[in-house]
């Protein structure tokens, strides 16, 4: 997956899981709200640490691990 620069992983960070820039906020906490129905402004609002390009980040990141994993056919 390539590099990116607003999504870090760090071991000792929230266990390893994938975060926006350090800021120990989850990609997934991220990516929950949007499939809550919050957009953008409503998120950028709650999280004002949080940046635009933050947000379109995580939808980046969560494609491209989706396109780069081959799941097997049900059956």
């Amino acid at each position: 997956m390539e590099t990116n620069i607003r999504i870090t992983v760090d071991p000792q960070r929230m266990g390893g899981v994938p975060c926006i820039r350090n800021l120990r906020m989850p990609v997934a906490t991220i990516l929950g709200m949007l499939a809550d129905g919050l957009d953008e402004e409503a998120i950028l609002k709650e999280h004002p640490e949080l940046e635009r390009e933050d947000i379109r980040a995580v939808l980046r990141y969560v494609a491209e691990f989706f396109r780069l994993r081959e799941f097997p056919l049900a059956v």
